[in-house]
């Protein structure tokens, strides 16, 4: 008999079918504890909905389908067969099932249902860890909602399309569709995230707000939309214009898409360059007040950098955690071993303190309060800084928990490590974020005041928070190479912000073993350094996928 060589052993079984909610702890709590005084019968909807997203996320068939969309990207179709100019871009039936999903769920509606910004955080959270691209049109129309309400009239129209729940594909006017898209164009090659360096020029056409554009973008997110925010030079300065694909008449708007970037990852959604040639828009907001008028739709964006990236994280852990249960190596399983536990456990740390961050920034937007936004204009900078920057490490080293299997593709890992960089890169990269920490503290003290009373709360709770605290209020007290100081100052700020997170909500062990390596020093420059006196057995248990 022929010596059987090929019986596969010793090697992690698929993670499938899953709850994806209900399974993670830091996030299923996190989200009942700011629902805490919510009416019973809104955190048992919360609950039921989320719980759905989170077993589709978990699911075979949304693996695939991730899978699918990244195999056979996006191709741009610049002409029809005839030779006319037609500007589409043909994705594969996966895309449109994740993107669909997506809408369904209600991830590009926040703004007008209870707790709307917390469900939608963390349902953008979920799904987003089925496959990261299909997000970029799911938060550019959650978040261009705050722009238009400057513009009653325009929010108005079109506010019920793009909060709908209903996913309509394809270019049609959008008065005959239930459901739209939008997307953003700012960034033109000679500035970049300097734009008001933008080109682009706005001719008015009457007194109505209806003007003609030419130029070039970019960068245009998500080409296939219905409707954009562009920004151009108006006769009185840099002004915000919505721009449709297709007019009120079905004649398709000047949109010509010159070609789809080829990126390092993201590889399902389309990245375009577009040039604008007495292309239509209309107005938003008042003329040379552009970029006061799309800053909370810039905002909102990069809140979902935010979530975005702890859903990077999330995943890679959750991966991570898994194939370390069930593979073997020297006589036990990896996750019995006390140095993979480290690492396991110092991943699990970065995945908790990302997720009970995320899930506070989406509370304060619900909260809507006085307080709350001021809180938020320097929170939210600070932790785009700082969570986006973790991704890509944190990623890494969870691909490296996989040994040789995590660097096949077929782990999704090398996936995932490809996606890792952007969301630091979007919205305004790390000195971008940084920057605009500093010009807040400098011209908006009441947000330092709403900063430091949030992380007050924590006060006396643990010393190297409070020690850590100290710290940064010194740092923020001397003006001197402050901008050369940027990063650290921020990243401190996120740090205290997170301890003091933790300190009031996490487990014990959690919590301790976070102050104990980010805010203590007693930790090295890599993953897997924590001081192993530390409860890590039950810091890895608590990651581990409930149920």
């Amino acid at each position: 008999m022929a010596a059987t060589t090929h019986t596969v052993t010793n090697q992690a079984p698929p993670l499938v079918g899953y709850d994806a909610y209900s399974g993670d702890r830091a996030l299923s709590e996190g989200v009942e504890r700011h629902l805490a005084d919510a009416p019973p019968a809104l955190s048992a909807e919360v609950r039921d909905e989320l719980t759905s997203l989170g077993r589709a996320t978990g699911s075979e068939q949304a693996q695939l389908w991730g899978v699918q969309a990244n195999a056979h990207p996006p191709e741009l179709r610049t002409h029809d067969r005839y030779g006319n100019r037609i500007d589409e871009v043909e994705f594969h039936p996966a895309w449109h099932r994740l993107l669909g999903h997506a809408v369904t769920s209600g991830l590009t509606d926040a703004w007008g249902r209870p707790a709307g910004h917390l469900r939608r955080a963390a349902g953008f959270f979920l799904w987003s860890q089925a496959e990261s691209g299909h997000g970029c049109p799911v938060s550019m129309t959650h978040a261009a909602v705050p722009a238009l309400r400057t513009d009653p009239a325009l929010a108005a129209e079109w506010e019920p399309r793009l909060t709908s729940h209903v996913y309509e594909e394809g270019l049609r006017p959008p008065g005959q569709k239930a459901g739209v898209l939008f997307g953003m164009g700012m960034t033109e090659k000679q500035g970049g995230s300097d734009v008001r360096a933008n080109t682009t020029v706005a001719k008015p056409l009457d007194a109505s707000g209806e003007y003609l554009l030419t130029g070039h973008k970019w960068f245009c997110s998500a080409p296939m939309s219905d409707g954009f925010l562009v920004l151009a030079q108006a006769p009185g300065g840099l002004s915000c214009f919505l721009v449709p694909r297709v007019l009120a008449d079905g004649t398709r708007n000047v949109f010509a898409i010159q070609r789809l970037k080829d990126k390092l990852g993201n590889k399902s959604n389309a990245s375009s360059e577009v040039e604008f040639d007495g292309t239509w828009g209309q107005r938003v907001g008042e003329e040379g007040r552009g970029v006061r008028t799309i800053i909370e739709m810039v905002a909102a964006t990069r809140l979902d950098c935010v979530i975005g990236s702890a859903s990077l994280m999330r995943q890679a852990l959750t991966q991570a955690v898994h194939h370390a249960e069930h593979r073997s190596a020297f006589g036990s399983r990896l996750i019995e071993q006390p140095l993979m536990r480290n690492v396991l456990a110092d991943l699990a740390l970065e995945s908790e303190a990302a997720t009970v961050l995320t899930l506070r920034l989406a509370a304060a937007y619900d909260a809507g309060t006085e307080q709350e936004r001021a809180f938020l204009r320097l929170a939210v900078p600070a932790a785009k800084y700082w969570v986006t920057k973790r991704c890509t490490p944190m990623v890494a080293e969870a691909l490296e928990c996989l040994g040789g299997n995590g660097y096949v593709e077929e782990s999704g890992l090398p996936r995932l490590l490809r996606e890792s960089p952007l969301n630091s890169i979007w919205e305004g990269s790390g000195n971008v974020q940084a920057l605009d920490v500093l010009r807040a503290l400098q011209r908006e003290p009441q947000a330092l005041n709403a900063f430091l009373q949030e992380v007050g709360l924590a006060r006396g709770a643990d010393h190297r928070l409070d020690s850590a605290v100290k710290d940064l209020l010194t740092d923020l007290a001397d003006l001197e190479g402050i901008e050369a100081r940027a990063r650290r100052v921020v990243e401190r700020m996120a740090l205290v912000l997170q301890g003091s997170l933790l300190v009031r909500w996490a487990p014990a062990e959690v919590a301790d073993a976070f102050c104990a390596s980010r805010l203590g020093g007693d930790w090295g420059a890599a993953f897997g350094t924590l001081p192993h006196s530390l409860g890590l057995g039950a810091v890895v248990e608590r990651a581990r996928i409930a149920g």
